[in-house]
Formats: structure tokens, C-alpha cells, sequence
């Protein structure tokens, strides 16, 4: 089931990021294609079987998810701007990009990485699932490694979500309402990310849905917006050509 879930976020991914090029060799939102371009790679990097090739060649131990987790960081980043931008919300475009949002990415980026090179990590594996810690220090360390690389995301998009709770409660188009919600849901399911230590080993299925569904839900929504302007443009369009006629 888990495998279905990855490869068929991969290949959602993957088709939107495609459906974007030519409108990005037009010149045309370009930043829309690399958030989508970026989460196609980290899905591929979450991915078993493409993470071993990849990790191998950097070496084998689990640079990979170092990786990872900073292409996560780009993505949501990105993300955060277009929507705060998209939306009209200064408040979170402020927490994104001003002093704040600058600092905590600097602070959880320079604790992930001392992080990841205090604890032992050989042995490729996505995710870091296959990582047996040798030790209560190693297990630790692990725990507050994946801690580190789920904060920044999480803190991004909870400071989008009462934007787009406002904007579900608008008057704005249907698919921009769709949109707003699908995007409120994944940043719902990132905050949850957060409680991933409080969770059993043995439901540990449940993080691989939360992680997924977060990120369908902000594809997903990051197209209906897509596809909202251009109806919209059409629909102007067509009242012009109505209007000559």
C-alpha cells in the first residue's frame, strides 16, 4: 500500500511539474514549476529503490536524506511565498521571509546537519527506517534529527493556514475555495508531522499517510489554482470577444 501511495504521488507530481514547461519556457510563473519540480525530487528521494542509487553514488551513508530534506525546505519555501503572495497574506509572507522566518530556517538547518554528522548513518536507507541505532545516544540523536527536518515545514505552512482559512470562508471563486482548502489540509497534516515521536513503531504507517497526504494536498491545490487562472482567463476572453462582436 505504502509503495502505491509513492509512486503514485511521484507520478502526480511529476505529470503537473511536465503540464508546467511550456509555460515556463513562455516566461510564464516560473516558480511554480520549480516548487513543483522540487517536490517531484523529494518524493523520488523518499522512494527506496531510487534513494539507494542516488545515496550509493553520494557516498552510502544516507546523504541522501540530507538532501532530502533541504529540497523539502526549497519546495516549502517557495511555497509558502507563492501562497502568502497569492492570497494577500502579509502576515505570513512576513513570518516566511522577514527576520523570523529567516532565522529559524538558519537554526534548524545549522541543528539538522551538526545532527546528521553526530549520529551514525551507515547503511543506505529512505527515510533513515533501515538505520539500526547502536546505541540510546544514536537513537536519540535520530529521534531529534527527523524532529529538525519536520519544524521548518511545519512552521511554514502553519503560517499559512489561517490565510487560507480566511480564504475558504470568502467569496472567492469555487476552485480558488478548493484550492485554499486543499492547501489548509496539507499544512493540517505537516503540523501533525510534528507528533510523529508520539506515535508507535508499530502504527508506523500512519506517518508515511500524514506525509503523503500533506504533500497530494498541496500539489494538488497548488494546480486547482493553476487551472483557476486559466479559466478565468479564458472567461475574459470570451466576455471580450462577446462584447466585439
Amino acid at each position: 500500500m505504502i509503495a502505491t501511495l509513492q509512486w503514485t504521488t511521484l507520478a502526480i507530481c511529476a505529470l503537473i511539474a511536465a503540464a508546467r514547461i511550456p509555460s515556463t519556457l513562455r516566461g510564464e510563473n516560473r516558480s511554480l514549476f520549480g516548487i513543483f519540480a522540487l517536490m517531484t525530487l523529494a518524493i523520488l528521494l523518499s522512494i527506496q529503490e531510487p534513494y539507494i542509487v542516488i545515496d550509493q553514488a553520494l557516498g552510502g551513508i544516507n546523504l541522501a536524506n540530507l538532501l532530502l530534506r533541504f529540497v523539502i525546505f526549497g519546495a516549502i519555501f517557495f511555497m509558502g511565498i507563492r501562497i502568502s503572495r497569492g492570497f494577500g497574506a502579509k502576515d505570513a509572507y512576513r513570518l516566511i521571509t522577514g527576520r523570523t522566518g529567516v532565522s529559524v530556517l538558519v537554526v534548524i538547518s545549522v541543528v539538522m546537519v551538526a545532527l546528521f554528522f553526530m549520529m551514525g548513518t551507515s547503511g543506505s536507507s529512505a527515510g533513515l527506517t533501515g538505520v539500526v541505532p547502536t546505541d540510546p545516544w544514536n537513537s536519540a540523536l535520530l529521534e531529534y534529527y527527523g524532529a529538525a527536518g519536520r519544524a521548518y515545514p511545519a512552521y511554514i505552512t502553519l503560517a499559512l493556514l489561517p490565510a487560507m482559512v480566511r480564504a475558504v470562508a470568502s467569496r472567492l471563486p469555487v476552485l480558488i475555495r478548493v484550492a485554499a482548502g486543499l492547501l489548509g489540509l496539507g499544512a493540517v497534516a505537516t503540523g501533525l508531522s510534528l507528533s510523529f515521536p508520539l506515535i508507535p513503531p508499530a502504527l508506523g504507517q500512519i506517518e508515511f499517510l500524514i506525509n503523503y497526504t500533506a504533500v497530494l494536498c498541496f500539489v494538488v491545490g497548488l494546480a486547482l489554482i493553476w487551472v483557476a487562472r486559466i479559466v478565468n482567463v479564458r472567461t475574459a476572453q470570451h466576455r471580450r470577444t462577446s462584447t466585439e462582436m
